[in-house]
């Protein structure tokens, strides 16, 4: 199964733009946030996920602030979900 199949069969849409490895998103609800946001590569036959909460769009203007949760039992229990899926394929 490729990245993209592997990360659409778990309900994440592709995000195009944002950089070199491939960005992905899963919304909470109706609205865009919040969100999980994923950056998914792969490196010696590896699958590395970056994965990471955005409650919010980030505010950019004098200071850049980025509105992510990296860790903490919201994100821990998203990645034991993604681990399962990694894990039937």
């Amino acid at each position: 199964m490729t990245i993209p199949q592997l990360m659409r069969q778990a309900g994440y849409t592709y995000l195009p733009g944002r950089g070199s490895d491939d960005s992905y998103i899963r919304v909470l609800g109706r609205s865009p946030y919040p969100r999980f946001h994923a950056y998914v590569q792969e490196e010696n036959g590896q699958l590395i996920i970056n994965l990471h909460l955005d409650q919010k769009r980030p505010g950019y203007g004098v200071s850049a602030r980025h509105n992510g949760e990296y860790d903490g039992p919201v994100v821990e229990a998203e990645a034991r979900r993604l681990s399962q899926f990694i894990s039937h394929d």
